[in-house]
């Protein structure tokens, strides 16, 4: 069974961070639970197949010299954890964000991703 830590590495990395469909879907199943809901500023999608759109969709949007990088220490509990990130070029993201997880059955059954305000000049 995978602990906290290791389902937010998965989950920024094998999943939202992986340009590959075969082995980021080979991740989801086994980072998620089925009935997984995603929240994110846009919507709730529930499931493996609208998290799979999900990723994809960001991933294809995106230039190619993007990437996730962790910005920070992580946050664990046996139930929930939290990890800041940054999507961009390496040393220039463009977006940053945290993703809060909850852990039911050692598997992700909440993601909720929150992103960071705009900064002002």
């Amino acid at each position: 069974m995978a602990t906290t830590s290791e389902l937010l590495t998965a989950n920024l990395h094998d999943v939202f961070g992986n340009r590959d469909p075969e082995s980021r879907r080979a991740a989801i199943e086994r980072t998620f639970a089925p009935d997984v809901a995603f929240v994110d500023p846009d919507e709730t999608v529930t499931g493996w197949d609208a998290l799979e759109t999900k990723a994809a969709a960001l991933l294809d949007g995106a230039p190619g010299a993007f990437q996730f990088v962790e910005e920070g220490r992580r946050y664990v509990s046996a139930s929930h954890g939290a990890l800041a990130w940054g999507f961009g070029p390496v040393g220039d993201p463009q977006v940053r964000g945290v993703d809060v997880i909850e852990v039911r059955d050692g598997v992700i059954a909440r993601l909720t991703t929150i992103l960071a305000e705009a900064q002002q000049s």
